[in-house]
């Protein structure tokens, strides 16, 4: 080859690289959802679990001062700086904004069904179950609460219809809306989760009974101990279920570890991680163990082979946060 062809395929194939990279955020895979609380930004996790960066903000067209993702990264909650709240649809990277009356104050906290399908909000002792979420929002329930402060934890059925609530030292059980009661008590704080698509849940009791598995809340309940509270148990912070619903995962910062228990033999083997994690949040197809920030954000992938942590690269310090 000539050298001036050479030096024309070289042009070529630079301009195709820098093409790419301009453009890398279009065609890259979003694996999911995080949102930068420094910067208020909700921002995309572009490549695959293992190869992932941190891309560009999704624009909601105003200010934003809190967002909670679902778990299937379809949707969105965001709370504008006026403190009105607002739903978005995510699709292909951008975010439609859907039809959400009756929420004219900011939320103190959301939480998810499993699945995505329906949300609890809380708000200065009152709690709001919205449902419908992919396509047609709709509020379900809404009641007071008697407990004092913001709930330890919270868990809601992926029908909507069950709420499991962490306060003091017990659980108590809403079924649409009314109060059926105390489910169990617990030794300290706890946290709750229900499993994809049935009324299973299950409460880390870190502090005394362990990890405590509920069958069935609707029918004919019955509980069984998975985990007792040994060094590792004692340091739980999360809990969640796998998709399957037949195996839990339990966040142990102490412990460097995520912890995976099989409901069906009782067996339970350590993930280990170079990080503490502290959450349990489903991103997509993957568990979020941190919260978005200066440091690496931690993932747990358990789609393929054995299930692993892996992490994306902190993303660069922008400087200060723009004005709302």
């Amino acid at each position: 080859m000539s050298g001036g062809v050479w030096r024309e395929w070289t042009l070529v194939l630079l301009a195709a690289a820098g093409y790419a990279g301009e453009n890398s955020q279009l065609s890259a895979p979003v694996s999911g959802y995080v949102f930068d609380g420094a910067r208020r930004q909700v921002r995309p996790i572009l490549g695959t679990p293992g190869a992932s960066t941190i891309g560009e903000a999704l624009d909601f067209g105003f200010a934003v001062s809190a967002a909670y993702v679902a778990p299937r990264q379809e949707a969105a909650l965001v709370t504008a700086v006026d403190g009105t709240v607002h739903l978005f649809q995510i699709q292909s990277g951008s975010a439609v904004e859907l039809a959400l009356n009756g929420f004219a104050t900011a939320k103190e906290r959301v939480v998810f069904s499993p699945s995505g399908t329906a949300a609890a909000l809380y708000h200065s002792g009152s709690i709001e179950i919205l449902n419908g979420l992919a396509d047609s929002p709709i509020v379900t329930s809404s009641f007071e609460l008697t407990t004092a402060g913001v709930p330890q934890s919270m868990a809601l059925s992926d029908d909507g219809a069950l709420l499991l609530l962490a306060s003091g030292r017990s659980i108590e059980l809403f079924a649409s809306g009314a109060n059926l009661g105390t489910l169990t008590d617990t030794a300290g704080p706890a946290a709750v989760t229900f499993a994809p698509g049935k009324h299973d849940a299950a409460v880390a009791d870190p502090l005394g009974a362990g990890i405590v598995w509920f069958r069935d809340l609707t029918g004919v309940s019955d509980s069984q101990v998975v985990a007792v509270p040994d060094d590792t148990i004692q340091a739980a912070t999360a809990v969640a279920f796998l998709a399957d619903g037949h195996s839990l995962l339990v966040a142990s910062p102490a412990g460097q570890s995520v912890i995976a228990l099989n409901l069906a033999d009782g067996t339970r083997r350590a993930i280990p991680c170079a990080c503490a994690p502290t959450a349990l949040a489903p991103v997509g197809s993957l568990f979020r163990l941190n919260e978005f920030g200066a440091d690496p954000l931690w993932l747990l992938d358990t789609q393929q082979g054995p299930a692993r942590i892996v992490f994306v690269p902190a993303a660069p310090d922008p400087g200060p946060a723009p004005r709302p």
